[in-house]
């Protein structure tokens, strides 16, 4: 086989892992999601070898998702680690053969504190699947390792149960784009999930705005001066009527005579796009992209007439959002 053959064998065995792991979804899945929604001490994640790397993963996933959880390394467990314990906590132990012997030994403690256990492994009958509360089938028909010796297909078998572990507990908890935010602080992800539209967008002289009954001279030297491409409309109230883009100008210049001494209500946009000052900036992104335009005027949450700021994708694009 060539190198593309032998990568393509590889995927083909590993999708066929994870296809085979759908079939095999029963009650027992329900049953271990319930158990960590309802634990209210810690959920523990513990294995060895590329077990306990794929363990880690896994907690460091339900972490990110509203599920907090850690990696405890067996071999460390039985050294005095197992006092980070209590029998209020859920232990999800790891082992494609389920005899592995680190694990073995922690299982009387667990059962003396009354710990939930949920085994992930490859074989029923082992002494974890048999000793565990919930048993969750991981096995696969063959490693992509043609020694059959190499965890590949196993691992990717037990990384994509415990991503849909995850993605159920995040799905009950009922987790939002905000919780997610709070957890990922750090660098452009939490740059793209904590910027509110407030803290960018342009206020007070700042924004073009000229009321309706102007003239679209006016109303061009505003758009100029402000240089956003844009101005707003507002009656003699200050609420927000209608929207002047650069586009709006060039379609009027075409089909108008005399353009500049036409009024702004004559050219203008009704209903222009909108967005709340508190929203997220990720947020303004998507309305811009679902309407095809760059720019949104920002109302305060409940006085969607008054127009307090305006935010321009240029914004969005020097903050780093998009």
């Amino acid at each position: 086989m060539d190198i593309l053959d032998i990568a393509k064998r590889v995927f083909k065995i590993e999708a066929e892992a994870i296809k085979h792991l759908s079939d095999k979804l029963n009650a027992d899945f329900e049953k271990a999601v319930n158990i960590i929604l309802k634990t209210s001490g810690k959920i523990v994640l513990t294995g060895i070898g590329k077990s306990g790397l794929i363990c880690k993963k896994i907690a460091s996933t339900f972490a990110s998702t509203g599920t907090p959880a850690f990696f405890l390394h067996p071999s460390e467990g039985v050294h005095g680690d197992l006092g980070m314990l209590a029998k209020n906590d859920t232990l999800i132990a790891m082992s494609n053969s389920g005899e592995t012997d680190e694990l073995v030994k922690i299982l009387p403690l667990i059962k003396r504190l009354g710990i939930r256990l949920i085994a992930m492994t490859g074989n029923k009958d082992s002494t974890l699947a048999k000793s565990a509360d919930v048993f969750l089938d991981i096995s696969v028909k063959e490693e992509a390792c043609p020694l059959g010796l190499a965890p590949t297909a196993s691992t990717t078998a037990a990384l994509a149960m415990g991503d849909a572990l995850a993605v159920a507990l995040l799905e009950k908890r009922g987790f939002k784009e905000e919780d997610f935010a709070m957890l990922h602080p750090g660098g452009s992800l939490g740059r793209k999930l904590l910027t509110r539209v407030g803290d960018l967008m342009h206020t007070g002289e700042s924004i073009p705005l000229v009321n309706t009954e102007t003239s679209m001279k006016e109303a061009i030297i505003e758009m100029t001066a402000k240089r956003l491409g844009v101005t707003g409309a507002v009656d003699a109230n200050g609420r927000l009527q209608g929207i002047i883009t650069d586009g709006d100008l060039r379609r009027a210049l075409e089909k108008v005579n005399n353009i500049l001494d036409k009024k702004v209500c004559d050219v203008m946009t009704k209903t222009p796009r909108n967005i709340e000052k508190g929203e997220f900036a990720e947020a303004a992104v998507r309305k811009m992209e679902e309407n095809a335009i760059t720019t949104l005027f920002v109302f305060e949450r409940g006085n969607e007439d008054i127009p307090v700021g305006i935010i321009h994708l240029h914004d969005l694009l020097k903050a780093g959002i998009v």
